[in-house]
């Protein structure tokens, strides 16, 4: 276990947050009890994540204070959750252009709930709680529509954009920086045992329905077209499409994850 460690850093996006509340509050009177409850009653953005994912969760059996608790007990053991919701929040702003508050990121974004209702996941996993962690996947799946197998390693700056029907499987691996549209898919072939899921590295950009199947790579900086169906490793720097995908170029931009830019140039082999 590790000590909570929550440095200036990753606290930064809190002020942000906490100044577009006061002002959504002061503009929208109906809004305002939603935003002082959810918000501003709180001194750090963890309290409110905690609060924010279990509302999200609850239900008659297991209750938002229940979950709220628990959210907090896995924080006191583990920082990276946080530091990871800090990263992934700033993704978000970065990469789409119809979110421009960190606020709606931490209230109505389902792809950011869905990511860091995982991380918490993930750490109960680890830990040997897998009972706990499958509910926690259970109920995001029914929730969000969005189902990340709990053993999944999920690195940070990863931005689900719009996130409905995204499945990931047990052994898949997903790096730094990356990007994954609606509908997308990270499976296994069929019945193989042991590691069976894709492996997708830094600052790729996957779009929207495209269907990665297999202990395979996608390599660094790589894109991924919409739909397409990727059955074979990825080098660095590749744009796949097709059914089944092939590569039809390079890629221009530095980190497509980054860019977000879906349209497909054939820049060369």
């Amino acid at each position: 276990m590790t000590n909570t460690v929550v440095t200036s850093k990753s606290r930064s996006v809190w002020p942000r947050i906490l100044a577009e509340a006061t002002a959504v509050s002061e503009r929208e009177p109906t809004l305002a009890p939603v935003v002082q409850h959810s918000i501003l009653r709180f001194d750090r953005l963890e309290d409110a994540l905690c609060f924010q994912l279990a509302e999200v969760l609850a239900s008659q059996l297991i209750t938002s204070e229940a979950l709220s608790a628990l959210f907090n007990e896995l924080l006191k053991q583990d920082s990276s959750v946080l530091s990871g919701a800090e990263r992934d929040i700033n993704a978000v702003l970065e990469r789409d252009p119809a979110t421009k508050s960190g606020l709606h990121v931490l209230l109505y974004l389902k792809g950011f709930h869905a990511i860091q209702i995982h991380r918490f996941a993930h750490l109960l996993w680890k830990t040997g709680r897998e009972d706990l962690a499958a509910y926690l996947q259970s109920r995001s799946s029914r929730v969000l529509q969005v189902d990340i197998h709990p053993a999944v390693l999920l690195g940070k700056g990863v931005f689900f954009d719009h996130a409905t029907g995204i499945v990931i499987g047990e052994t898949a691996v997903i790096e730094d920086n990356v990007s994954i549209l609606q509908g997308v898919t990270l499976g296994g072939t069929g019945k193989d045992t042991g590691d069976r899921h894709p492996k997708v590295r830094h600052g790729v950009l996957i779009g929207a329905s495209a269907t990665v199947l297999g202990n395979i790579e996608i390599g660094v900086n790589s894109k991924i077209g919409a739909g397409s169906v990727v059955l074979k490793s990825v080098e660095n720097r590749k744009t796949v499409a097709g059914v089944p995908a092939k590569v039809i170029g390079g890629v221009q931009e530095r980190e497509p994850a980054r860019s977000m830019n879906q349209i497909l140039y054939d820049v060369g082999l």
